[in-house]
């Protein structure tokens, strides 16, 4: 190549040496800026101001052209002998070297008659695609690490001599970009200088030196380059290099092959706009920051003089509003230079960062980051990760309010961090990640992107949830953006299927609990995660993946494990979070009531919330009043599975003596609105906060007013309304106004016996509290009500159920009093009374002299006969049998005993022994009392007949009746 330098119309390439050693060599001459129209106007930042900054060159920027001799033109014979020796070489193959420089020097001849050879130029134009192809052949041919070939040489003075004549042979298509990769990469493969010190030993009897080929293949490629950025003032074409220059730090002398090929894109001239600017700084920047001395040093120097062309190019370009900002850029830009110098200055990634971002538009920082990434991908060395990431560090601390395009820069940091196996690359991803969420103007975005995966998350993304690395004042901000988009999702009942974002987030909370690097965040919003949390247990309750809305393409070749659902996550993050927040004991309780399989049921959720609420409320009070202020304006939000959680949880907080301090309107007011909805859920809710609100004397007058609708709530289906309602009216009984007692009694009295144990029971306590509240002017009007419950409480003291049978009898006490009866003793003994009939038949006397009606009470008694209860129906058979003897002759002449037998009729096919016994002994006392009724009215209706029959009859029934009390079974 030596003497043969190209010219390009009018302006000259100049090439600068560099080897391996000399890394400071490197001295690229600038452009002159004369053709540059300077707009006196645009900025008042002249050359003397740039120059100014310690470092930049201080000479002008002038034309060093060097004007050559220009070949004359060949002749028509000599370009038609070319171009048939061309096609030749197009359709035959290059065997030999002398071949191969033939071919191409015929080539370069033959671009030299374009500007004024039609022939040429058309002949040229339509075989472009053969050139490429010919030039992509002898590339490929050539061996890996070749010096002392001119073959690779003279593919690079081709390719220049073309672009002189403007015919690109490197970009515009597919095989040229090809091509441009080919001729790059085997530049780069090229070996150090230093490996090359017996050249001998690779060739035999080489005369050749060494060095001066290594410095004749480089000179050729970089005149390339050069001669492409000249005719290309925009280098929109050459982004091609930064692909092709993928830097990897394997191999320290092809970063440094790559340092000089990157800093010679730099041209003669400025160019008018480098649109891959940002790419270019984080290239050279990454590279300054290399182990290798020489690299960083061959960087630094050319970073230097990027600096400076960036600075005349934004003088011209900067508009009248960023006037200001320039100035104070370049102050900035001098200030840093004068305290270090240049190899100190760009050693260091935070200052380059502080530097360019301040002159990169919003394009530029995309580009520069997203090339720092790629470098960070592709780098191998420690050191160097290092450095990437603080670049990047250093870019968004600096100029995050500018970026444009965070969406994008977030698509390639995820899937750098699913590819990528070193710790340390991962480290760097987390530290970006970390910095770009904290800017409240990017939280948003980053969030959406690290949620749009798979859940359970893989280890990757889980590391990087659970290593966030965030200033103080930034945690709350972020763990409550992350909180808001859960909430988001219970705000609506619409959604067919739960939506994925809920799923993700629950799973990414149980990360950062898990990682606990938001400890501080995590303790100021605990009331908000604890109750969001348990709201989304309760949405995910019997779900599965399946009826998750997940986004198309999310699970592309791996089906969802059945093990995998919503409720693991809420449930995992639940537990995670007691534990992280020092509420171990909480969290022990929990586990010894079975809470959590509470917490996981449909039917027993709440049952669950309440639990955990009380054991909050013992064990931690200052988190439990969080929790309650925060609810007073939760419970406004969200859908109604949200509400009835949060219900849930406050009503277990309202034991709190603070609830006092809360105005009716937050506590009193809504548990009527929860009264009067047709959910019982909400009411069962209302009732315990009623019943819990009781206790504080300051509620009781607001809660008196409600005892109508509570008294209507004993009617209900649900025996846990009905306990409520009970237990709440029993703290208000003794002040209860005579109607409303009446009333009251009514309807206990109706549910005496019901089939719910504890309603029966619980029923006639109330029922002996009214009883006892009765005032003395009121007892005439209660009476007959306390008469009516005799004979029912009398015989549900022999109730199966223990604790029946004890309120029974305490309640029949009750009545007793009232009444001013004493009752017989017998009335208390707790066997059953078939086994001491004596017994009964004292408490039939007792109530024979006592009670008035008694043909009543035996239809009263009769009727318990149809009880479900054996022990019951036994116990009223029984009962009546005993009783019919102290009834009244002229109570029975008016019924007469037909309807009493034909009960008891029934009951001698009952299956159970015992009864049909005591049925017959009855049936056989009621005949008894009929025959003798019949007998009374025939004597009196014939007073002088003796009907000897009658007597007979009669004679005989005594003496049976006397048999039956001697042995009664």
């Amino acid at each position: 190549m030596g003497s043969r330098h190209r010219i390009c119309g009018r302006e000259e390439i100049v090439m600068p040496y560099a080897s391996d050693s000399d890394s400071g060599s490197v001295d690229l001459q600038l452009g002159n800026l004369e053709d540059i129209k300077k707009q006196p106007s645009s900025l008042e930042l002249t050359d003397s101001d740039i120059s100014e900054i310690p470092g930049l060159p201080r000479e002008s920027l002038t034309d060093t052209s060097r004007h050559l001799t220009h070949q004359g033109p060949l002749g028509e014979v000599v370009v038609e002998q070319l171009i048939q020796s061309i096609q030749k070489f197009f359709n035959g193959e290059l065997k030999s070297e002398l071949e191969k420089l033939t071919a191409l020097r015929s080539l370069s001849s033959l671009s030299q008659t374009l500007p004024s050879d039609e022939t040429t130029e058309s002949f040229i134009h339509s075989h472009i695609a053969d050139i490429v192809h010919l030039l992509s052949t002898l590339v490929e041919e050539e061996p890996l690490q070749s010096l002392f070939s001119p073959v690779l040489q003279e593919v690079f003075i081709t390719i220049t001599d073309f672009s002189c004549q403007d015919v690109y042979l490197l970009f515009g298509s597919e095989d040229r970009a090809d091509l441009f990769s080919l001729v790059t990469k085997s530049v780069i493969a090229l070996p150090s200088i230093k490996t090359l010190i017996h050249p001998q030993e690779i060739m035999p009897g080489g005369s050749c030196n060494s060095e001066y080929l290594y410095r004749r293949t480089f000179q050729a490629f970089v005149e390339m380059l050069q001669s492409l950025v000249i005719k290309d003032r925009h280098l929109e074409n050459l982004d091609i290099i930064f692909k092709v220059n993928k830097i990897s730090g394997e191999n320290g002398h092809q970063m440094h092959m790559q340092s000089n090929g990157i800093f010679l894109l730099l041209p003669n001239q400025l160019p008018v706009q480098f649109q891959r600017l940002g790419h270019l700084v984080a290239l050279m920047a990454l590279l300054c920051g290399d182990p290798l001395k020489e690299v960083a040093e061959e960087a630094a120097e050319g970073m230097h003089y990027l600096l400076h062309i960036t600075l005349r190019l934004k003088c011209i370009t900067y508009d009248k509003k960023n006037r200001q900002r320039l100035k104070r850029a370049v102050k900035k830009c001098r200030e840093l230079l004068e305290l270090y110098n240049v190899k100190q200055f760009y050693s260091c990634p935070f200052r380059i960062a502080q530097v360019f971002e301040v002159f990169l538009n919003s394009n530029e920082l995309y580009q520069f980051v997203m090339a720092t990434l790629d470098g960070l991908k592709n780098l191998k060395h420690p050191h160097t990760q290092r450095s990437a990431g603080d670049l990047l560090k250093a870019l968004v601390k600096n100029a995050q309010s500018r970026f444009e395009k965070v969406p994008e820069i977030m698509g390639v940091i995820c899937a750098l961090l699913s590819t990528s196996s070193q710790p340390n690359v991962r480290q760097q991803i987390a530290n970006i990640v970390s910095l770009l969420m904290s800017r409240p103007k990017y939280t948003d975005t980053v969030i959406d992107h690290l949620l749009c995966h798979p859940v359970p998350y893989d280890r990757h993304l889980a590391e990087l949830w659970r290593t966030l690395e965030v200033e103080l004042p930034k945690t709350t901000w972020i763990l409550w953006r992350l909180l808001r988009k859960l909430q988001k999702c219970h705000d609506s009942d619409s959604q067919d299927k739960m939506a994925y974002v809920a799923v993700a987030v629950t799973d990414a909370l149980y990360e950062v609990f898990v990682g606990n690097r938001l400890r501080a965040a995590t303790f100021r919003l605990f009331p908000q995660l604890l109750m969001t949390l348990l709201v989304q247990v309760h949405h995910a309750i019997g779900l599965t993946m399946s009826d998750v809305a997940i986004p198309s393409g999310l699970y592309p070749e791996q089906e969802v494990s059945s093990e995998v659902t919503p409720l693991c996550f809420a449930i995992q993050a639940t537990k995670t979070l007691l534990l992280r927040t020092f509420c171990w004991q909480e969290f022990n309780i929990m586990e010894k009531n079975k809470g959590w399989t509470l917490l996981e049921g449909k039917d027993c959720h709440l049952q669950g919330v309440s639990l955990l609420a009380n054991a909050l409320l013992e064990r931690n009070h200052l988190l439990a009043h969080k929790v309650m202020y925060l609810l007073v304006p939760f419970l406004n939000r969200g859908n109604d599975k949200h509400k009835l959680t949060s219900a849930g949880f406050f009503v277990e907080l309202l034991q709190s003596p603070v609830a006092r301090r809360f105005p009716s309107i937050y506590c009193v007011a809504r548990l009527k609105d929860w009264l009067l909805l047709e959910n019982n859920p909400f009411k069962i809710l209302a009732l315990r906060g009623l019943c819990y609100l009781t206790r504080q004397e300051e509620m009781r007058e607001d809660i008196k007013s409600l005892l109508p609708c509570i008294l209507d709530l004993l009617c209900e289906s649900d025996e846990k309304i009905v306990l409520l309602a009970i237990q709440i009216l029993l703290q208000f009984v003794r002040t209860m106004d005579f109607t409303t007692l009446t009333a009251m009694m009514k309807t206990l009295f109706s549910l005496f016996g019901d089939v719910r144990p504890d309603v029966h029971r619980f029923s006639m306590t109330l029922f002996g509290a009214s009883i006892k509240s009765v005032k003395y002017a009121d007892k005439k009007g209660v009476e007959s009500q306390v008469l009516d419950s005799l004979v029912p409480l009398l015989l549900y003291s022999q109730d199966e159920n223990d604790a029946i049978a004890t309120e029974s009898r305490q309640v029949l006490t009750i009545c007793a009093r009232f009444l001013k009866w004493k009752l017989p003793q017998a009335v208390y003994c707790k066997d059953p009374w078939f086994i001491n009939p004596s017994d009964v038949a004292t408490i039939c006397k007792f109530f024979g002299k006592k009670c008035k009606g008694k043909v009543n009470i035996l239809a009263q008694t009769l009727m318990f006969s149809k009880n479900a209860k054996l022990p019951i129906r036994r116990a009223a058979v029984l009962f009546v049998g005993l009783l019919s003897r102290y009834v009244d002759h002229s109570e029975l002449g008016t019924k007469g005993t037909d309807w009493i037998e034909d009960d008891l009729k029934k009951l001698l096919h009952d299956p159970e022994p015992s009864l049909r016994i005591i049925a017959s002994q009855a049936l056989f006392r009621i005949q008894k009392a009929g025959a003798e009724l019949h007998s009374r009215q025939t004597l009196e209706k014939y007073p002088l007949r003796e009907d000897c029959a009658s007597l007979n009859y009669l004679s005989g029934l005594g003496r049976a009746e006397e048999a039956l009390n001697s042995d009664y079974f």
